[in-house]
């Protein structure tokens, strides 16, 4: 009853019991079949100079013969950490050994570096030489094109990736939160969903446009959903929190497929790390 009550908060866009500790969901259960994991170097063409560390999710129901659909999360490192925030490959384990949600390979990329070595695991420590506002914040087509012409394509060669974009998602934390969103904008032939978490639709390289060009701009086929919380970053680039309120009402004015779940937390991954399990169901569900 409780998880119903739970579930029907977060399809009417609030949060119940916000206390921040992961559900049962989010941890490891015996008897669950566990998808392999593993970690891979990319230079970049599109991004010219630039090294990063990706990982590949592949469930343990993956059948070769069968196109899988596909998840692409931006700073990889934090969402595929499966003593993190988010945990996402324990609870698509759990979700999918359910079959709550489709079989889907998860592509957890880091943004790029300007290094010829990477040095251990690469996470948030790695800001000397960072692209990252470069490709997360900018408005535009070019991670898109990114995705596309190299990443797809490479993680493409050993396994059956569908290309239908409905069967096709993008996840990101605050700045990949918007650049989830700007791919999707940009190319919904390439991804129909988007999940974004505390996303920084602000001033940083122009994102604070976006509602605007929802509003007034031509009608995407994509399905989005938004979590912040009120306590989230206040700077010179502008008030996260009622940013993504604004993201909220544009959509809702355009009768775009969307959810919003608000909450009371600050600028990191932990909301959204609790409500993860039932932001795939929602992101999935046909």
């Amino acid at each position: 009853m409780l998880k119903k009550m739970y579930l029907a908060g977060l399809m009417m866009g609030v949060c119940f019991g916000e206390t921040h500790e992961l559900g049962a969901e989010s941890k490891r259960k015996e008897g669950v079949p566990q998808g392999k994991v593993t970690r891979h170097d990319w230079k970049s063409e599109v991004f010219a100079g630039t090294l990063r560390q990706y990982y590949v999710y592949v469930p343990a129901q993956y059948d070769a013969a069968k196109p899988a659909n596909v998840i692409v999360f931006q700073d990889g490192h934090a969402y595929v950490q499966e003593d993190g925030q988010i945990r996402a490959t324990v609870v698509m384990d759990n979700l999918i050994a359910k079959k709550e949600i489709p079989v889907t390979v998860g592509i957890f990329l880091n943004p790029g570096v300007f290094a010829e070595t990477i040095e251990g695991k690469q996470g948030w420590k790695n800001k000397k030489g960072s692209n990252r506002s470069e490709e997360y914040d900018s408005l535009g087509a070019k991670y898109a094109e990114f995705l596309e012409k190299e990443i797809l394509p490479e993680v493409g060669k050993s396994l059956n990736l569908s290309k239908d974009p409905k069967k096709r998602a993008i996840c990101g934390m605050s700045s990949g939160g918007i650049c989830a969103f700007t791919v999707a904008w940009e190319r919904p032939d390439l991804f129909h969903k988007v999940i974004s978490h505390i996303g920084s639709f602000t001033n940083i390289r122009g994102g604070h446009v976006y509602p605007a060009l929802i509003w007034k701009g031509e009608k995407r086929d994509i399905r989005v959903f938004l979590q912040d919380g009120e306590n989230d970053l206040d700077n010179q680039h502008g008030n996260w929190w009622l940013s993504n309120l604004q993201m909220e009402k544009a959509l809702k004015f355009r009768d775009y497929d969307y959810k919003f779940v608000g909450g009371k937390g600050e600028h990191n991954g932990r909301h959204g790390g609790v409500i993860f399990p039932d932001t795939l169901r929602w992101i999935w569900r046909e």
